[in-house]
């Protein structure tokens, strides 16, 4: 990490950087950046911008983010990526082969990772460890791994595996956890009043499971039986007692995006919040630069554990493993064959 960065992470508003995104970014000097598809034209482009966002930072690492799960959630679509399948056909293969799942889990992360990597990314948002609900809203629906805790465990580890082999890194999400949701929380915000201990029998338990991944991203969820106001971002009880405490995890913890709207008040007061309840990083997305500006005011220089969090993240990245790509292809499609009808 070169020299100080603040604890944050940006967007920018389309495929070049502006002359004011740049000279925010260089005063500024945010930990990392984050992609969307209003930001990706062409393979050249898109390298091109990871470059200039880099070069801001001084830092040709800099960690820059995508959400690249595959199925409604790919920033990069054909012809910039394949198109790939959701998340939930992994769970679907669960139920007819663990092991053949298993694989295809591992080895659809490393083509995703593969498909960003190409392009100057090195962060992916996957796995979603959400445990998802039928009478819940849609919003995780089929990006949630499976059905169930466990196999979303042992496939989420297989996600995480297959990212790190692609010269990737990967975020769990969405910590505590969304799938009980019974809002979409870029719309509204969602309120859970599931009593504590099936929460910790069920939800929390993936994220118990894989506490080790070394970056999560919050969920904007209130669950009652912990704080009845604040959601999971801004919940210092919740972030105390149930992410670092009942799951275990003490990796880098982002925000979701603090520009949805189930968050309320200005941005200052959004992300003094999030920081004052335990977060490390602040995460903005939409590129609007008055809101970032705002973000600019309270966030602060990434130091202590927050900067220890982020520099065993980024000790994570490797070199991927040279694979022949068409020879995966071919395999992955094989193995996902019998559930994709």
């Amino acid at each position: 990490m070169s020299g100080d960065r603040r604890a944050v992470i940006y967007g920018c508003e389309g495929p070049q950087l502006t002359a004011e995104e740049r000279a925010f970014f260089q005063q500024q000097r945010p930990w990392g950046f984050i992609l969307f598809a209003r930001n990706c034209q062409s393979p050249e482009q898109i390298l091109a911008l990871c470059h200039a966002l880099r070069e801001t930072v001084d830092d040709e690492i800099a960690p820059i983010l995508i959400d690249q799960e595959g199925g409604r959630v790919a920033r990069l679509k054909p012809p910039l990526a394949q198109e790939r399948p959701p998340m939930d056909r992994f769970g679907a293969l669960m139920k007819l082969d663990p092991a053949k799942a298993r694989q295809a889990a591992f080895l659809g992360a490393r083509l995703l990772a593969e498909d960003i990597r190409r392009v100057g990314v090195n962060v992916n948002c996957v796995p979603c460890l959400d445990l998802p609900q039928p009478d819940a809203d849609q919003i995780i629906g089929d990006r949630a791994l499976a059905l169930h805790p466990d196999p979303i465990s042992h496939l989420g580890q297989e996600v995480i595996e297959g990212t790190l082999a692609g010269g990737v890194l990967p975020i769990i999400k969405h910590i505590p956890g969304h799938g009980r949701a019974m809002a979409d929380s870029h719309l509204e915000l969602p309120v859970v009043t599931t009593a504590r201990q099936e929460l910790e029998q069920s939800d929390f338990v993936p994220f118990r499971n894989l506490n080790k991944a070394t970056m999560a991203m919050t969920a904007h969820v209130v669950f009652t039986a912990y704080d009845e106001a604040a959601p999971a971002t801004l919940s210092r009880t919740v972030i105390d007692d149930v992410i670092r405490g009942y799951i275990g995890f003490d990796g880098l913890l982002m925000t979701d995006d603090l520009s949805m709207k189930a968050l309320a008040g200005s941005f200052q007061d959004r992300s003094q919040a999030a920081l004052a309840a335990g977060c490390d990083i602040l995460l903005h997305c939409n590129g609007d630069m008055a809101e970032m500006q705002a973000v600019a005011e309270v966030a602060p220089l990434l130091g202590g554990k927050a900067r220890a969090r982020a520099e065993a993240a980024m000790a994570e990245l490797r070199e991927a493993a040279q694979v022949d790509v068409t020879a995966e292809e071919q395999r992955f499609a094989e193995l996902l064959k019998p559930v994709m009808a």
